[in-house]
């Protein structure tokens, strides 16, 4: 299956710094988005070492490099899976000792949302209160669940979604990289259909922007997922752009489907990135399955690009 991506960062409009950071790699399937906290500029530094271990280390296991898994794998998940949450794990670990390290790093972390595109299905991994969002059809549906105290309120009939969206705790999350030196990832698969698109997102963007929006602007920009992500960004600072916004989209689009650009990636920026028809390289995850049999290939990696707006 053949997809497009997109995604910008914004600062917003209150803070000073961005401290989000973003990866996108189509050559591994891997696209990422993370959150970052701390004072001193130490959340643009998790987050940052967030995005570019989880990249690192998915890049070693698909060539084939004899390292380590981090933690139990998980029985039910694929072995692409358990690399994403082993990846995970290890960010996780680099961020909690570089916290403790340095008098300046105490305390930082981040959030972590990842899609590992697999031709017809994708590996969702998270933490924290970013969000995966799927549009399909007419509907949209939140595939991540909040690392929130709000959402454990919510759980328990404590307080309703909408009242929720006004705690003044809704900010509270019970999960993040970096703050304890083990975390829990919330690790799923799904089955991909044409004309999906996924949204990774910071909490800058779904504190301040609806459901009904989002998916109003993601069909209103379908052929064009630059202007939807801006178009969301925008839509965010006109709601008061409260914090950072960053805006991840993904869309598996059907075989022979024209796209407007082909280049691969047609922008390339600090804080923009466009990538269109690229496919999961099969080669890469053939080569995976040859490795388990004892057929360990040389496969040919391309660069990705990651982004941070925060210097």
């Amino acid at each position: 299956m053949w997809y497009s991506a997109a995604v910008r960062s914004d600062v917003g409009r209150k803070r000073r710094g961005n401290e989000d950071s973003f990866c996108v790699a189509p050559e591994l399937g891997l696209f990422v988005v993370a959150d970052g906290m701390g004072g001193h500029a130490a959340g643009e530094v998790a987050s940052r070492l967030a995005v570019d271990t989880i990249k690192q280390w998915m890049a070693r296991y698909l060539e084939g490099a004899d390292v380590t898994m981090v933690g139990q794998p998980i029985a039910s998940r694929s072995r692409e899976a358990n690399f994403l949450l082993s990846s995970i794990r290890l960010a996780n670990g680099m961020i909690y000792d570089a916290a403790q390290s340095r008098y300046e790093y105490a305390g930082m972390g981040t959030t972590v949302v990842s899609v590992l595109a697999l031709d017809d299905h994708v590996v969702l991994a998270h933490v924290g209160d970013s969000r995966i969002y799927r549009v399909r059809g007419e509907e949209i549906a939140q595939l991540s669940r909040d690392h929130s105290l709000v959402q454990q309120q919510v759980d328990r009939g404590i307080i309703s979604r909408e009242e929720a969206q006004e705690s003044q705790y809704r900010h509270l999350i019970t999960r993040a990289l970096g703050l304890k030196d083990s975390v829990e990832v919330d690790l799923e698969e799904h089955p991909v259909l044409p004309g999906d698109t996924f949204l990774l997102c910071s909490d800058g963007l779904s504190d301040l922007v609806d459901d009904e929006e989002i998916l109003a602007i993601v069909h209103q920009h379908a052929d064009d997922l630059e202007r939807a992500c801006q178009a969301l960004i925008d839509r965010a600072n006109e709601k008061g752009g409260d914090d950072n916004v960053t805006v991840l989209l993904i869309r598996a689009r059907p075989e022979g489907e024209e796209v407007r650009r082909k280049a691969e990636p047609s922008i390339a920026t600090q804080d923009t990135v466009v990538l269109a028809d690229f496919r999961p390289p099969q080669g890469v995850w053939s080569k995976v399955k040859s490795w388990l049999g004892g057929d360990r290939g040389d496969p040919r990696m391309v660069p990705g690009v990651a982004g941070s707006n925060g210097q």
